[in-house]
């Protein structure tokens, strides 16, 4: 258990992913195009996650000035100095870039604590919406909308219906052979399509129960929305059913994974090739 997780915390790190929406907001109500450039990596950035990165990460170093800062637009950080970091703070400034220039609303700001390897803390906010999914290791799971702050948890899976939740633009074919696995398993599924780390948050909540991504994610993608799952009572597992892990080799790459609600679902003997 998280010696340093508490509710204040939490409270303090909404608040600096706040700031970063409102920098990013600044850049999408511009009434000019949003310039794109292409990283090394072939993905999109823009003004929007330079902007949300500088706030991050100068608001979390004066708050916790011993932790370090990993973002997705840091310059690169070796992994012989990462791997050295018993804690520190991943950070995705946008989250859904691609959402965010197709003007769809469904981006985040991401911000976990990485401790040992696991998210112990993360924070989503959805700048557009003015809400927030956060979750603190012993301190519980939530969503704030306009400022009030409500518990949530998964949901239990009644009348073997299932709503499934993917993005729109990655393994679609590996996504349609789990559907067709699962109404073979005698699940009636409901596919939602949705961007960004907004896919577990409905989990959270109760109003999604699986989330397959078969496709590549970074680190920086996940952490957070994690981290809320997990205390609202759901699992995130790579496809061999262990729990995906952080910082653990030089590659920033997530496997393969689930993130899971209803606890009471035999999910290895359904999904599990």
């Amino acid at each position: 258990m998280s010696d340093l997780v508490t509710k204040e915390l939490m409270e303090s790190v909404l608040a600096i992913a706040e700031q970063a929406g409102e920098a990013i907001k600044v850049v999408y109500d511009q009434a000019d195009p949003v310039t794109v450039h292409t990283k090394s990596d072939d993905s999109p950035v823009t003004a929007a996650d330079h902007a949300a990165h500088h706030v991050i990460v100068d608001k979390l170093t004066a708050l916790t000035p011993d932790i370090p800062v990993f973002s997705e637009e840091s310059e690169n950080v070796s992994y012989a100095e990462r791997k050295t970091w018993p804690r520190y703070w991943l950070v995705d400034p946008l989250d859904g870039t691609k959402e965010f220039i197709n003007g769809t609303g469904e981006f985040t700001v991401n911000i976990a604590l990485i401790e040992d390897h696991e998210p112990v803390l993360g924070v989503v906010t959805v700048p557009l919406k003015n809400q927030a999914y956060l979750g603190g290791q012993g301190v519980g799971a939530f969503k704030v909308d306009a400022g009030t702050w409500r518990k949530i948890s998964v949901r239990t899976v009644e009348n073997r219906q299932l709503v499934v939740v993917g993005s729109r633009r990655h393994g679609a074919e590996k996504l349609n052979a789990l559907l067709a696995k699962l109404e073979a398993a005698g699940y009636q599924t409901d596919m939602t399509s949705m961007g960004s780390s907004l896919k577990f948050c409905l989990i959270a909540e109760g109003k999604a129960d699986l989330y397959p991504r078969l496709a590549p994610t970074s680190e920086w993608d996940t952490a957070a929305a994690q981290a809320v799952l997990m205390e609202a009572g759901g699992r995130v597992i790579n496809t061999e059913f262990d729990p995906l892990t952080y910082n653990r080799e030089e590659s920033v790459l997530n496997p393969e994974f689930y993130a899971l609600g209803d606890p009471a679902i035999e999910w290895e003997a359904l999904l599990k090739s």
